[in-house]
C-alpha cells in the first residue's frame, strides 16, 4: 500500500510528493523545497516516518519543480531521473527562475531519463509512466492503477489544465493526451495536481472547461 504526502512549496506553490511503503523506501516526486524551513519540513516527515529516499523523479523539469533537486540529491545521496528530453530545461533552470523573479541554483544533468513504459520502482511498489507532453515538451504522469491515483503534474488540475505558452508547449498536444490517455482512467482516479487541490479523473471529465467543450 502506497502512501502519499504532499508538500506546498516555494514562492509559485507547487506540489511536491512523498511516496513510500511498507519497507519505508520512498521517492520524492518534483522536488521543489526552496526555503530553509521547506528543507526542514521535508526532512522532518522523512525522518519521522524513518523513511529511506531512494529516487527523485520528475513529472517535468519547469524550475519550479526541481527547486528542491540540488538539496535533496546530495543530502540523501540518491539519483535525478527526469523525463526524456527534458535536459535542456534543467540546463536553463537558472533562466526561467529569473524570469519569474525567483533565483535558482544551476542544477547538475540528470542521472537518467523516464519514458512512457518504464515504471518507477521503489521498495514492494511501482508507478506507470504515461507521456502526456503539451505543457512541456517530454512532460509525463505517474500512475497507480490498483490504488487508482495520478501525479499529474502539470498536466491536469482541478477546473483547468497546464499554461502552454512556456517553450516547448503545445496546447493541441496537452489537450489530445489528456483527452486520449487521462480521461480513459477510471473516473474515481484521484488525481494529485502540480499546484493547487486534488481531483478526480471523473469530476474533470464532467465539468473541466478545457475538456467538455
Amino acid at each position: 500500500m502506497i502512501e502519499i504526502k504532499k508538500f506546498t512549496f516555494n514562492p509559485i506553490q507547487e506540489n511536491t510528493f512523498v511516496l513510500y511503503d511498507e519497507t519505508h523506501e520512498c521517492i520524492i516526486v518534483d522536488a521543489g523545497c526552496y526555503f530553509d524551513d521547506e528543507k526542514e519540513e521535508l526532512d522532518r516527515f522523512i525522518a519521522e516516518n524513518k523513511l529511506k529516499p531512494v529516487l527523485l523523479a520528475n513529472t517535468h523539469c519547469h524550475f519550479d519543480h526541481i527547486l528542491g533537486v540540488n538539496y535533496c540529491r546530495y543530502k540523501y545521496k540518491i539519483d535525478f531521473y527526469i523525463p526524456e528530453g527534458e535536459q535542456i530545461m534543467v540546463q536553463h533552470a537558472v533562466d526561467q527562475g529569473d524570469a519569474f523573479g525567483v533565483p535558482a541554483e544551476p542544477v547538475e544533468p540528470a542521472d537518467g531519463e523516464l519514458k512512457e513504459g518504464d515504471k518507477i520502482k521503489f521498495g514492494h511498489s511501482a508507478l506507470e509512466i504515461i507521456k502526456a507532453d503539451g505543457h512541456s515538451p517530454g512532460g509525463l504522469v505517474f500512475h497507480h492503477p490498483n490504488q487508482k491515483f495520478l501525479l499529474a503534474g502539470d498536466v491536469l488540475f482541478h477546473g483547468s489544465i497546464g499554461r502552454t505558452d512556456l517553450p516547448g508547449g503545445s496546447y493541441e498536444n496537452l489537450v489530445n493526451n489528456i483527452r486520449g490517455k487521462l480521461l480513459k482512467l477510471p473516473p474515481e482516479t484521484t488525481v494529485y495536481c502540480g499546484h493547487g487541490p486534488e481531483t478526480t479523473i471523473g469530476f474533470e471529465k464532467e465539468n473541466n472547461p478545457f475538456l467538455t467543450e
